[in-house]
């Protein structure tokens, strides 16, 4: 136990006498630059319809899409809705069909007033050609068990 003790202390001792060689950092510059040709919003939208419209399309490529666009910072034209709407009723998917338009809602943030109505006028007639349903209409925009306040419970 004592010559753990003593080699340690011996160790740190000759650590702290010699010398350390002086370390130069150099510095780098890291420049981030957009790669590649700048996409315009028309090859953007039509890029998603294309890839809504394949035939092929599987459950996780519709999610993978769907949550792509959920993650980036606007709301889908209506084209692109109706693309997604499509290839959910081409899988049978009613539910993935719902929980999109949620996700479309919740994309407008605070000019949910606004913006709603106009995307639900425009996909209107995709809405009842596939026999789709609104969340407002299944009654998902409220809470099922929601209280007014919690004094009232």
């Amino acid at each position: 136990m004592l010559r753990v003790v003593a080699s340690r202390a011996a160790s740190a001792a000759r650590t702290a006498m010699v010398p350390r060689a002086t370390v130069t950092v150099v510095g780098t510059r890291s420049v981030r630059a957009a790669h590649g040709v700048k996409e315009t919003e028309e090859e953007f939208d039509e890029r998603y319809v294309k890839f809504f419209n394949r035939n092929d399309i599987d459950h996780w490529e519709i999610r993978k899409a769907m949550n792509d666009l959920a993650g980036m910072d606007n709301v889908p034209e209506p084209k692109i809705i109706c693309a997604a709407l499509r290839a959910c009723r081409r899988l049978n998917d009613f539910a993935l069909a719902v929980r999109f338009l949620e996700t479309v809602k919740d994309k407008t943030g605070s000019h949910v007033q606004k913006i709603y109505p106009y995307l639900l006028q425009e996909i209107r007639p995709t809405l009842d050609e596939l026999g789709i349903s609104t969340p407002e209409e299944l009654g998902l925009d409220t809470p099922e068990l929601a209280c007014e306040s919690v004094y009232h419970m």
